[in-house]
């Protein structure tokens, strides 16, 4: 038996014994690694260096990019490590960090896009207000409060968390720290502990949903009642890609925490898992570049080094 403030390390799940599935393992979560860094890294670029760019949408998508790479650079170079060296530990310095991380960019991610639908709403449905409530101040605020909420609340969930004594070993179901896999640690009953959590996640989840579905009502309204093809397939084609992360980003977060217990099983939480944590940061850089043409030239100009 041991307590909270013996345990120096944690033990992450191994996918695998043999040592040619673990170098397998490696080389496809560096290749999934790399296609996040250079999309994600294209699109900060573009925004930074092109002026045309500097608007409060693309400012928007560059803090989404910036924690993107953020994200998924919190447990794929920690698991590419493990498969490499063929180990599971990871110090208990080390879990904290990894979940505070996780959680401090998945909630600024939501952050982030319930201010996006914000952007689109107001683009769309009060272009004439655009650059007075969305001016340079208006536009950084916003962003620091999508920012600071996932701070708050990634200090709430460690501290509610690592504040439990734990007597249950150190081995984490999962390949990286994940509340739930630490909850099953512990030596009093962490029940209470584990719906303070969902409720907590449920709440933020079901405003920032409310807020986006009654953005996207007024939008789609807006849009139907413009007189031109050409006028709404515009407007479409700024909102579709946003609304296609959101889907993608929120249809994985909320199955993987709220599935029914009956259905849960080790391997469907790692592929869960990696929907939530990995698809995202790899696929919302080209969600948003296969529709947008300012955003192609912007990164052509990039890869060319031709900006004028």
């Amino acid at each position: 038996m041991c307590n909270s403030s013996s345990i120096t390390e944690f033990l992450l799940l191994a996918f695998a014994d043999m040592r040619e599935l673990q170098l397998l393992h490696f080389g496809l979560f560096l290749g999934i690694y790399l296609a996040a860094l250079l999309g994600n890294g294209l699109i900060l670029t573009a925004i930074a260096c092109d002026h045309r760019l500097h608007t409060p949408m693309y400012f928007f998508l560059l803090n989404l990019a910036l924690n993107d790479l953020g994200c998924i650079s919190t447990t794929l170079p920690k698991a590419m490590a493990n498969f490499l060296w063929d180990t599971r530990a990871i110090s208990y310095v080390g879990c904290v960090a990894q979940l505070f991380l996780i959680i401090f960019f998945n909630l600024a991610e939501l952050s982030l896009l319930t201010v996006m639908s914000y952007d689109r709403y107001v683009a769309i449905c009060q272009p004439l207000r655009y650059e007075t409530l969305l001016a340079t101040r208006a536009c950084a605020t916003m962003a620091a409060a999508a920012w600071g909420s996932g701070f708050l609340h990634a200090v709430l969930h460690i501290a509610n968390t690592f504040s439990l004594p734990l007597c249950c070993g150190n081995s984490l179901n999962q390949f990286f720290c994940e509340i739930p896999q630490i909850l099953k640690l512990s030596c009093s009953d962490s029940y209470l502990r584990e719906v303070q959590v969902l409720v907590v996640t449920a709440s933020l989840f079901g405003g920032c949903f409310v807020f986006i579905a009654l953005s996207y009502v007024m939008i789609f309204r807006a849009v139907l009642r413009i007189p031109s093809e050409q006028g709404r397939h515009k407007a479409f084609s700024t909102c579709l890609p946003h609304l296609a992360v959101v889907s993608l980003f929120m249809s994985t977060v909320i199955f993987a925490h709220l599935k029914p217990p009956s259905i849960s099983s080790p391997s469907l939480d790692l592929v869960l898992a990696l929907l939530y944590l990995v698809l995202p940061p790899v696929v919302n850089p080209f969600i948003y570049s296969m529709r947008n043409q300012e955003i192609k030239v912007a990164v052509w100009k990039v890869m060319t080094g031709c900006f004028s």
